[in-house]
């Protein structure tokens, strides 16, 4: 709080989502304690560093407001600050904070110039992820003949992980049933339901597609995945659908076609990697055939035909809101071979050509930041830069959870680490890549939540609360928000019980008032992120908009109370809690107690908030 402060956010960039040749201006709070009497913004058009003087927009009785403009002269302007004067004399601000030396580039700021940029829907959306055999049956389930690959189960069978059966369990789960169940879903606040795929395969996952041209008839076919999107968009809800643009199933139309009589003169031959006679599978298992993305006859079919997967889907057929990516990391690379970032180029040009109000967001486990340069995938699935620090920061210390087959259990580590490895990841894309990216606290691939805390579920409750209070898209997993728990990924593909006997109720309390804090608060939503303070068993930060300021603290123990300074919090005394308890404001100070693991969000309307940054014409 009294170090120079810029984000991305629309608090510090008047223009979020700029076009090429757009002249941006952006701010940069300085706390007047810093005794900086000098701001340059250094930005590297065309290769080559250049220099621009800020000029003072404005004092407050705390901060110095600077103002700069940039010109996007690139796709990706990168930019951060030179700070002179006061007792450092030289000092850089960059997406990590303020460094008293040199340091590269790869955290600098940046602005992405696009004409298509993301949907504006996207950055005020909660994500709620279900996997369709597993969240609810509907009548017609009963009605249906279980696919002759299926190992039938009772809805309360225990989840079999054995290894015959993990992938053909089969509970019969199907897309009339979400549909039926839509009212949970809008009870909890969530506004974005996301399936796991519905094309039909050969296993319960359904990631071994068969096709991409029909929903499984087993989930209730094409009619009913429009029952859903219908029903959800009634409700002003958005419906995502799981794509694997990295391989397909061995029972896939194109690769019976590259395997059968004649099949080395098909174009479809082409679509696959082949060695040595033999097609490559991804991961080397033999049900899953790798795509070769060299092939221009596979891109043209999969992007730019109007009956092609991602169009088709999006359109009348499905009346889809947007894609996540599967394999999004691996799709398009093989050996010598990379063309990952043009796949993902492509899927998102057509997408803005033809669906442009659709999300597509990008899986990917481990660092992310050079797969996402601002005109490929909106976002990723943020397990490196949130969901990893998380659970570093609040699993059990008596369990070993590994982290996706990782050969030792994720570390114990203080909030000071914890925000460092956040702060380091996401300094590395824009703030529109950041904002558009689902952060995940698990998934249907890892452990449950519930689980991996340990006995105290007030854990939960934390990981809650930075999940619904940080920027990006918040992703929850079905029955994350009643409790339910899964030592790893296929254990905690368990049924969602419909039985609320069973319901951890205190959670979905905890759950529901985060997603209702997030939808009333502009800031929570829209606003900047700003560290506070993060030493062992708390994590505080400021989230900022024009308008209004949320103070969020989170605890995972008890710790001794935090002071904060009134001066630098102006208007705080007339907020409001709007999740947990309120601070204690004195004259001099706000004091932040915990007395065991807890969430506190307070807002208010900051009584002083500098200038706004003014949006300028295109040069």
């Amino acid at each position: 709080m009294l170090q120079p402060h810029h984000d991305g956010s629309s608090r510090y960039v008047s223009e979020r989502n700029p076009r090429l040749g757009d002249t941006v201006q952006v701010l940069v709070r300085v706390p007047l304690e810093s005794a900086v009497s000098a701001v340059h913004v250094r930005t590297a058009p065309d290769g080559e560093q250049r220099f621009a003087r800020a000029r003072l927009a404005r004092t407050t009785d705390t901060d110095a407001w600077w103002s700069a403009t940039i010109v996007c002269h690139n796709p990706v302007t990168n930019y951060r600050f030179l700070l002179s004067g006061g007792p450092s004399k030289y000092a850089w601000l960059n997406g990590t904070g303020v460094h008293l030396r040199d340091v590269p580039d790869a955290s600098d700021f940046r602005l992405v110039a696009s004409e298509q940029p993301p949907p504006h829907w996207a950055k005020g959306a909660v994500v709620y992820q279900i996997f369709p055999d597993r969240f609810a049956r509907s009548e017609q389930a009963d009605r249906r003949t279980p696919p002759d690959w299926a190992i039938p189960a009772e809805w309360d069978d225990p989840v079999d992980t054995s290894p015959h059966a993990v992938a053909h369990q089969f509970y019969g789960g199907d897309l009339d049933g979400i549909s039926e169940h839509l009212d949970h879903i809008e009870r909890l606040g969530a506004d974005v339901v996301y399936l796991t795929p519905f094309f039909p395969g050969r296993s319960n996952h359904r990631y071994d597609a068969a096709t991409f041209n029909a929903v499984d008839p087993a989930l209730g076919g094409d009619a009913a995945l429009r029952r859903l999107t219908r029903a959800a968009h009634g409700r002003g809800m958005k419906v995502l659908g799981d794509f694997t643009t990295n391989h397909t199933g061995v029972t896939h139309e194109w690769f019976e076609t590259a395997t059968g009589p004649g099949g080395k003169r098909t174009p479809e031959r082409d679509f696959y990697i082949w060695e040595n006679g033999d097609y490559v599978a991804w991961l080397g298992v033999p049900t899953l055939p790798k795509l070769n993305h060299l092939s221009n006859t596979l891109r043209q079919g999969i992007f730019e035909d109007r009956r092609g997967v991602v169009r088709k889907w999006l359109g009348r057929s499905g009346g889809l809101d947007g894609w996540r990516v599967d394999v999004a990391n691996m799709t398009g690379r093989w050996r010598a071979v990379d063309v990952n970032h043009d796949v993902a180029r492509q899927m998102r040009a057509t997408m803005g050509r033809h669906h442009p109000d659709a999300l597509v967001v990008g899986e990917h486990f481990h660092d992310y930041t050079t797969d996402v340069p601002g005109d490929g995938w909106h976002g990723v699935m943020n397990y490196a830069g949130f969901c990893k620090p998380v659970w570093t920061w609040l699993r059990e210390p008596d369990d070993t959870p590994n982290f996706l087959g990782a050969p030792v259990p994720v570390p114990v580590l203080d909030a000071r680490a914890v925000v460092d490895t956040m702060r380091d990841f996401t300094s590395r894309i824009s703030w529109q890549a950041l904002t558009h990216s689902f952060n995940l606290v698990g998934s249907h691939d890892v452990t449950r939540v519930r689980t991996l805390v340990g006995e105290d579920a007030r854990l939960v409750d934390v990981a809650a609360g930075l999940l619904l209070t940080m920027p990006s898209i918040p992703m929850l997993t079905y029955g994350d928000e009643i409790g339910m728990e899964g030592t790893f990924g296929e254990d905690g593909r368990r049924p969602m019980p419909w039985d609320e006997s069973r319901w951890d109720t205190r959670l979905l309390d905890v759950y529901s008032g985060l997603i209702s804090a997030r939808k009333a608060s502009t800031a929570l939503r829209h606003g900047g992120l700003r560290w506070v303070h993060a030493a062992d068993d708390a994590i505080v930060f400021l989230r900022e908009s024009a308008d209004e300021t949320a103070l969020v603290h989170v605890a995972r123990a008890a710790h001794e109370p935090i002071r904060l300074p009134v001066r630098h919090l102006a208007g705080i005394g007339t907020g409001r809690a709007a999740y947990g308890p309120a601070p204690r404001i004195g004259k001099r100070q706000v004091t932040l107690p915990a007395n065991g693991p807890q969430v506190r969000v307070w807002t208010w309307k900051p009584a002083d908030g500098g200038p706004r940054p003014r949006r300028r014409r295109r040069t």
